[in-house]
């Protein structure tokens, strides 16, 4: 295996995820699943040797687990909330950019297995691969030691984001409120566009770009089209004082 074509050797790979599970005290009965976890499939194109599968698996296990705590600990302490605002407040939650974040805060990026290529475009630090790796690091807690430990796990660290969400109100639906935007401003709803396709066709993810009178707003990335329209919609409020201004002009 030739250090060439990836980001670590397998010794200081291990090693490195070791480091990850001692800050976050995870104690692992099977570490196979944690460094699994931190594989992405970029590798899958560059080495085989000890790289048979990537964290995918685990990561739509993680993906169930995260959501099934999630939703149970905001059933139990908003009683008096709709189930419509419910999801909201759950989506924000288990949103990529706030599980990206989290990833971010606990070291993640230091353990995570990437191809060169992948690492010199700084794919580690990359919030889609994040947030995919905390999801994945779920899973692996899950099989490795239940479902309480994990519980606790998603509670302590995505659970506790709850506060700041709620404070700046990041639970209101981002393609909602483009869209009410639009259609109240301007009398258009926005048009979503896949401009990308990544990865291997069994395996997609896209790129997309939402667009106002064919002025792009803002752009995601996500393995689907609920996730990407999420996205792009987010990163267009986020930059709604660049191109309010723009779609005004474009309207004269």
């Amino acid at each position: 295996m030739s250090r060439i074509s990836i980001r670590f050797a397998r010794p200081e790979f291990e090693a490195q995820v070791s480091q990850l599970l001692a800050s976050l005290q995870i104690l692992p009965k099977n570490p196979h699943l944690y460094t699994l976890a931190c594989v992405h499939r970029s590798i899958l194109n560059e080495v085989t040797d000890g790289y048979s599968e990537s964290n995918e698996r685990l990561e739509y296990l993680g993906d169930a687990v995260l959501e099934l705590v999630i939703t149970e600990a905001l059933y139990h302490n908003f009683p008096e909330k709709p189930e419509w605002e419910l999801t909201d407040i759950r989506s924000a939650l288990v949103r990529g950019r706030n599980l990206a974040q989290i990833a971010l805060g606990l070291h993640f990026s230091n353990a995570i297995q990437v191809s060169r290529g992948e690492y010199n475009a700084r794919g580690h630090e990359n919030p889609y691969i994040l947030a995919n790796t905390l999801e994945a690091i779920i899973g692996a807690l899950y099989l490795d030691q239940g479902f309480e430990i994990s519980k606790q796990f998603i509670i302590k660290h995505v659970y506790s984001t709850l506060p700041n969400i709620l404070e700046q109100s990041l639970f209101v639906d981002p393609k909602s409120a483009l869209q009410e935007l639009t259609q109240e401003v301007w009398g258009i709803t926005p048009i979503y566009e896949v401009i990308e396709e990544i990865w291997a066709d069994h395996n997609k993810a896209y790129i997309i770009t939402v667009s106002l009178y064919a002025h792009e707003l803002g752009r995601g990335r996500g393995s689907s089209k609920k996730k990407w329209e999420q996205d792009a919609a987010e990163k267009a409020m986020e930059r709604k004082w660049e191109w309010e201004k723009k779609i005004d002009w474009i309207r004269k």
